[in-house]
């Protein structure tokens, strides 16, 4: 039997929230495999988060017949609506690792994307801080890593320059990050979806993959929604960030062996009310499994801070208000000026860490052929933070691995 392609019906072609997959009442027929309909595409992408966005972007735009699923009722609505928005310099991450090199390149190629698409930025720099003597060996080792790492225009500053940057904040110290900046992460999203219609790819929303079987010309997975339907697809991309594991077991054929257990760290967010005393971004020093507490900007001058790690065993986001005291213990050791009736529970976030507490740092892994074996197929796994900046230059990867 022949399948008809995704690119035979121009009736799923999108807007910006995207299309469900078309129902019995449409003019869509389609060919029927029992009581589904059945596409055949050449790429399917899983998951329209901002990777899985400039994944299926940098795809479409290499010529592929491309389709990007996505679960929930629009993209970006997970893990990449519930971060700082922060542009990472590359600072922290080992030296010679997938995360260091996708954060300090993608970092430049997210500026110039933004840049080219009049996506509202800016490169506000941070500050990170030093509070007490026995801190100030840990800035040094720092600025080391991020040298390592290619990042070489940090600054270390006393802490009468620290005053004259920003006269709020206590410190006797501080490494000054200049190319750290902050972006609108939901236009950033909404023009890579743009690129990927302009080259021709389409965008399903509330389109679950429920099921699949690993096959030789071309993998099949099912896909819920108001009409179920089969796809067919040559290539299949796994950018489902929390639920990367999840999918995976529910794919017949696929090794469960080569299945990576994932551990998730919350994030719970408080803001500001009123306006920041602030122009750049704060940050203490880092903590196991994460930067901190640190203060962060949107492009409006409000101010927010988080995230906090708690280890979760799923997916939760209420924002625990019991917190404020914790968190206001955690600011005022670098803005005394902090009040408590000033913060109020924001918003929570969610790690896909690859490892579990008190560990050490994971890198993004890139899972192709070479490791589980399937041919056709490829898992992004534990895409945490930098994984907003690393987007553009991961998806340039996954380009090369399909093309090799």
């Amino acid at each position: 039997m022949t399948f008809p392609l995704i690119s035979d019906f121009p009736e799923l072609m999108i807007g910006a929230v995207g299309y469900r997959f078309p129902s019995r009442a449409t003019s869509i027929a389609g060919r029927q495999v029992g009581k589904l309909e059945s596409y055949q595409v050449n790429t399917l992408v899983v998951g329209a988060g901002v990777v899985g966005l400039a994944i299926a972007r940098e795809l479409a735009q290499a010529g592929r017949e491309l389709l990007l699923v996505e679960a929930e009722e629009n993209f970006g609505t997970v893990t990449s609506s519930r971060n700082s928005e922060v542009v990472h310099a590359g600072i922290y991450y080992p030296a010679g690792t997938l995360k260091a090199r996708a954060c300090v390149v993608g970092k430049q190629m997210l500026y110039r994307y933004c840049e080219s698409k009049a996506v509202p930025y800016r490169r506000c720099g941070k500050l990170i801080v030093a509070q007490e003597p026995q801190h100030l060996a840990k800035l040094q080792v720092i600025q080391k890593q991020a040298e390592a790492n290619g990042v070489d225009d940090l600054q270390m500053l006393d802490a009468r320059q620290l005053k004259q940057t920003e006269p709020e904040i206590r410190g006797i110290a501080a490494l000054w990050s200049p190319s750290t900046g902050i972006v609108d992460s939901h236009t950033l999203m909404l023009n890579l979806l743009g690129d990927i219609e302009s080259a021709g790819g389409l965008f399903a929303t509330h389109s679950r993959v429920t099921s699949g079987e690993l096959r030789k010309n071309a993998h099949v997975l099912n896909i819920s929604g108001e009409q179920p339907c089969e796809v067919r697809a040559q290539n299949v991309i796994n950018c489902t960030g929390l639920d990367t594991a999840s999918l995976l077991a529910c794919i017949r054929g696929y090794p469960s062996a080569k299945i990576r257990r994932l551990y998730f760290a919350k994030g719970d967010y408080f803001a500001l009310s009123g306006n920041a005393p602030f122009k750049h971004l704060i940050y203490p020093l880092p903590e196991p499994g994460g930067l901190g507490i640190h203060l962060t900007l949107d492009l409006a001058g409000q101010a927010r801070f988080g995230p906090d790690v708690e280890w979760v065993e799923q997916p939760c986001y209420d924002v625990d208000a019991s917190k404020r005291d914790k968190f206001v213990d955690a600011i005022r050791r670098y803005w005394p000026g902090v009040k408590e009736r000033n913060l109020h529970p924001a918003y929570a976030g969610i790690r896909p860490k690859l490892v579990a507490k008190d560990k050490p740092v994971a890198d993004f892994v890139i899972e192709t052929q070479e490791q589980h074996g399937i041919e056709g197929w490829i898992n992004l796994w534990g895409i945490e933070s930098p994984g907003l900046t690393a987007s553009l230059y991961l998806a340039e990867l996954v380009r090369k691995y399909l093309s090799s």
